[in-house]
C-alpha cells in the first residue's frame, strides 16, 4: 500500500528508471493491450481489480493502469477527444486489488476529500511468514520514508520525518505452509505501511524481499520490477460522490494465490 500522499505518490516507481536515454523524449511505443477486470462502473466512477506488477500511473511510454483504463473508456464510449481520469489513490506496483478512479472532476474532488479525511475504509489480505499471534489486534509504529527512495524505515517519535502508522489486523486462517493469512485495515496511509509493520514483527509478506521475505511468490520474473507480493487490496468502502450512499467494492485475489491453499470460503 502506498498512500503517503495518496493523490501524488507511487511506490516501486523510480522516476529515474522512466527517463529516456540521453534525456531525450522517448518515442511512444504501442504496448500490448491490458485486459481489465472491471469491478464497478458508472458515469462518475470506475473501479478495477489492479493486476500486479502494473504501475497505477506512469509516463506515456511505460505501461500503466491509468493508460489502460483511459483506453477502455475511450473505446467503449467512442470518445473522439481525450479521456479525463481522476486518481484519488494508488497501489504499489507489486500489489494487486481494487482501486477506484473518477470519471469527472466533481467526483474526483469529492472522492479525494474522503481519502484525505481517512473516511474511506480499506481492507487488505496479506499472506505472511509465521504464525501471527494474538489472533487480532492493533499495530502502531513510528515510520519514516527514506528521502529519494521508495523505502520506509523505523523511526522514533519526534524524529524529523517520523509519522505514526496504525492498522488493525485479524487472522483469517493459518496457511498449510506455516504462514498466516491476515486481514489488514489501515487507519493511516504511510508508504509501505502494511508491508513494514508486518515485517517488523517477524512476519514479512510473501515475496517482499525488500522487507525480509525469504521466499519467492507468484509468477517467475527476470526483471526485479516485475515481482509481485502476497498483498491484495480486497475491499474499499466509500460514499458515492453524487448519491452519497455507502458502497463497498470488492476484488478477488489473483489466480497465482491458489497455491497458498486458502479455504474454499476465502479462495
Amino acid at each position: 500500500m502506498n498512500e503517503e500522499n495518496p493523490a501524488l505518490s507511487e511506490a516501486e516507481h523510480s522516476p529515474a528508471a522512466d527517463v529516456a536515454p540521453d534525456g531525450d523524449s522517448p518515442p511512444v511505443p504501442v504496448h500490448p493491450p491490458i485486459t481489465l477486470s472491471v469491478v464497478y462502473e458508472d458515469y462518475h466512477l470506475i473501479a478495477i481489480n489492479k493486476p500486479a506488477p502494473l504501475l497505477t500511473q506512469a509516463p506515456p511510454y511505460v505501461p500503466s493502469l491509468e493508460a489502460a483504463v483511459k483506453a477502455y473508456i475511450k473505446e467503449k464510449h467512442a470518445k473522439a477527444g481525450g479521456v479525463y481520469l481522476g486518481i484519488p489513490h494508488r497501489l504499489d506496483r507489486p500489489v494487486s486489488g481494487v482501486i477506484v478512479f473518477c470519471r469527472n472532476t466533481k467526483a474526483a474532488q469529492r472522492v479525494h476529500a474522503q481519502f484525505q479525511a481517512y473516511t474511506v475504509r480499506k481492507v487488505y489480505w496479506a499472506a505472511v511468514e509465521g504464525e501471527v499471534t494474538p489472533a487480532a489486534g492493533v499495530w502502531e509504529d513510528w515510520v519514516r520514508k527514506v528521502p529519494e527512495e521508495s523505502k520506509t524505515v523505523q523511526a522514533v517519535e519526534g524524529e524529523p520525518g517520523a509519522k505514526l502508522a496504525t492498522l488493525e489486523y485479524r487472522v483469517l486462517c493459518r496457511l498449510p505452509d506455516g504462514g498466516t493469512l491476515l486481514e489488514l485495515a489501515p487507519r493511516t496511509g504511510r508508504m509501505h505501511q502494511l508491508r513494514v509493520q508486518s515485517a517488523w514483527r517477524g512476519h514479512p509478506v510473501y515475496g517482499d524481499t525488500m522487507y525480509g521475505s525469504p521466499r519467492a511468490f507468484g509468477p517467475a520474473w527476470e526483471n526485479p520490477r516485475d515481482k509481485v507480493v502476497a498483498l491484495h487490496a480486497r475491499r474499499l468502502t466509500l460514499a458515492h460522490p453524487t448519491t452519497k450512499q455507502e458502497m463497498t467494492l470488492e476484488a478477488p485475489p489473483p489466480d497465482y494465490w491458489a497455491p497458498l491453499g486458502l479455504p474454499p470460503e476465502l479462495a
